[in-house]
C-alpha cells in the first residue's frame, strides 16, 4: 500500500467490511491542513481491490485540490464501495446506512 504510486502523503487509508452484508469500502483522507476532510462516496463494481484503492486515493487528492482552489476551509477525503448499485440498494434498504455510517465515523475519528 505505501508503495502505491497514488499514495502520496495521504493521512489515512482505511479498509472497512461488513461481513453480514458483504459490503466492502475504502476511505481515504488526503490532507486536513486547511480543515476537516470532505468528499463523497462512489459506488462502483471495481474489478479488484487494487482498482478501488487507486480510485479512492486519486479522488481524495482531487478533493483536497478542489477545496484549496475554492479557498474552502476543508481538506480532501473520499470513500468508495466495492459493489454494483443493485447490491448497494439492497444493503441500504436492509440496514438504513448503518454499516457505512459507522465506517465513516471510525475514519473521521481515527484521522483526527
Amino acid at each position: 500500500m505505501f508503495s502505491h504510486p497514488d499514495y502520496d502523503g495521504h493521512e489515512a487509508l482505511l479498509f472497512a467490511q461488513d461481513t453480514a452484508s458483504g459490503l466492502r469500502a475504502l476511505i481515504a483522507i488526503h490532507d486536513t491542513t486547511l480543515g476537516p476532510a470532505f468528499g463523497g462516496c462512489r459506488m462502483y463494481p471495481y474489478a479488484s481491490e487494487q482498482h478501488a484503492m487507486t480510485d479512492v486515493l486519486r479522488l481524495s487528492r482531487g478533493m483536497t485540490y478542489k477545496a484549496a482552489i475554492c479557498e474552502l476551509p476543508y481538506g480532501g477525503g473520499k470513500s468508495v464501495m466495492i459493489a454494483d448499485q443493485h447490491f448497494i440498494r439492497a444493503v441500504f434498504q436492509k440496514s438504513s446506512n448503518r454499516e457505512m455510517c459507522s465506517c465513516v465515523e471510525v475514519a473521521v475519528e481515527s484521522s483526527a
